[in-house]
């Protein structure tokens, strides 16, 4: 290798490196809290130069060691992770002073990102399952960092337990494609899915992992402990939202050679992804608590994600996680003037919509995310995706029912078409950028999606219009259909966890499942 190419490889195993020298500064002694943030914060700083260099240099120039190898979207999500890292670095610098455990919240969050940074360059099972299982007990000593609190402890906890049968389900699929390929390289499995197609084995091995994805990523029914981990320190409820159960869609992204084969696992994400896209954002409508309604709205994005990834929309899926990373850091870091926002709203009271505009936005939103995209002369997805994404914006386009006046609902209604047309456009340009990634659609899987939206969308039409008739829904949605109810007893049956402080106890007797439904609301 010539002296650029050292460079580059050097430049894509900086973040790991110095994340981890990160990690053991508060291990020097006699350190304080101030100089260990200042020295934390500079070595980020450098690693996300690293990460600019290298994704400006691109993959091609990479020669990494054996079973590491870089990507177009992995140094992408490599320079966004290290961004989002040291702006939350610096929130948390503020947000903790005063803290006892800021020595230990340093050491966890430098884990954390280095073992995201080190799972972004995978291409091998053992890596993998060890970065990803890193990124899970780094995570633990973050979400418990007051230990006092009962409910961050239980989620936890029960974070502990999805996280462990995760890895079993992954080590359970890394098995099965390593004893039919002969290699747990990721590289192998592409040449050999080429050359000999989709065998049995590999078919269990999808499900195995996307099963695995499903439990990280905190899809419908282990979601609970990503509700209650409000009680951990906001800066790590914007690393987590932003960054963490994010990684669930690259794993998906980066086996999509396998996924594109393998229908039964394809099928799995979108049934689950599917249904927890519309079920938490059916609850989401409910939740009055503003943080609590960011964290089922992650809910409902995590299986949205999951979702296009099993229709095999992988751009789509990645240009999702990038933009969802962002929106989430900053509503979490923001989180008080979303909450000044939402009293402003507040304050001018609920705007009832007109009908007609619930029954006719559809009718004006799906052919006019078609018309743009015939436009622009590209085909960046099926027809059937642009009826969704015109379901999703159709809201854009509904008319407040006590503005009447014909000049004033017509400027209104040519807002939302402009805002329409711009997001469509944006998806359209973003779809362009070279991430390296070929989708392979499903037609037929794509029409339950639709099918599942156009459900969606009545649901929020009936709630507008006759809102009484679903009182009975709103108190299940509140609940959160008491999903994770069942999964809390039942977890804590199989797995008991002194999760409570003895302070906490002696407030009296209550069940466990109480105890979690109540932190969530």
């Amino acid at each position: 290798m010539d002296l650029p190419d050292v460079l580059f490889s050097a430049g894509a195993l900086a973040p790991v490196a110095l994340m981890l020298m990160a990690a053991l500064l508060p291990q020097l002694p006699g350190i304080s809290a101030a100089v260990l943030w200042r020295a934390f914060l500079a070595l980020s700083a450098i690693a996300l130069l690293g990460t600019v260099f290298t994704a400006l240099a691109g993959s091609a120039n990479m020669h990494l060691p054996a079973a590491l190898k870089a990507t177009a979207l992995g140094l992408g999500l490599a320079l966004l992770v290290q961004l989002l890292g040291t702006v939350i670095a610096a929130f948390s610098a503020r947000y903790l002073q005063g803290e006892a455990g800021q020595r230990r919240y340093v050491s966890a969050l430098a884990c954390v990102l280095a073992a995201v940074h080190l799972l972004l360059l995978a291409d091998h099972w053992v890596i993998l399952i060890m970065a990803w299982a890193l990124v899970g007990v780094a995570l633990q000593q973050l979400l418990c960092f007051y230990p006092d609190r009962a409910f961050a402890r239980l989620a936890a906890h029960k974070k502990r337990i999805a996280d462990r049968i995760a890895d079993a389900l992954l080590i359970g699929a890394a098995a099965l494609a390593w004893y039919e390929v002969g290699s747990g390289s990721f590289s192998d499995l592409w040449v050999h899915l080429d050359r000999e197609g989709m065998s049995t084995t590999l078919q269990f091995s999808a499900v195995g992992l996307v099963l695995a994805v499903i439990l990280r990523t905190a899809l419908l029914p282990v979601h609970g402990w990503l509700i209650q981990v409000m009680e951990a320190p906001t800066p790590v409820s914007a690393l987590l939202h932003a960054g963490v159960v994010n990684l669930g869609g690259f794993v998906l992204i980066r086996f999509a050679p396998l996924l594109e084969q393998a229908m039964p696992a394809r099928t799995l994400l979108v049934v689950f992804g599917l249904a927890s896209a519309v079920l938490a954002g059916m609850v989401m409508l409910t939740r009055i608590s503003i943080k609590v309604r960011l964290a089922w709205s992650t809910v409902a994005q995590m299986g949205f994600m999951l979702l296009e990834c099993g229709l095999g929309l992988y751009t789509l899926a990645a240009l999702h996680l990038i933009g969802h990373s962002l929106y989430k850091a900053h509503a979490f870091l923001a989180a008080s003037t979303v909450v000044r926002q939402t009293r402003l709203q507040a304050m001018h009271g609920p705007a009832s919509p007109l009908a007609i505009s619930l029954l006719m936005a559809p009718a004006v939103a799906i052919p006019t995310v078609l018309l743009i995209q015939w436009v622009a002369g590209h085909s960046a997805w099926p027809w059937w995706w642009s009826a969704v994404l015109g379901l999703a914006w159709a809201p854009l386009l509904w008319l407040p029912a006590e503005r009447a006046d014909v000049r004033t609902l017509s400027w209104q209604l040519a807002s939302g078409v402009l805002m329409m047309t711009g997001l469509t456009g944006a998806a359209l340009l973003a779809h362009a950028v070279p991430l390296g990634i070929q989708d392979v659609p499903h037609h037929a899987l794509g029409m339950v999606a639709l099918l599942g939206m156009v459900g969606l969308y009545l649901c929020l039409v009936v709630l507008q219009l006759q809102p009484h008739s679903l009182r009975a829904w709103r108190r299940w949605s509140y609940a959160g259909f008491y999903v994770d109810e069942v999964y809390t007893r039942l977890a804590l049956q199989l797995w008991p966890a002194r999760w409570a402080p003895e302070a906490f106890k002696a407030t009296g007797p209550r069940p466990a499942a109480a105890l979690a439904a109540h932190a969530t609301r």
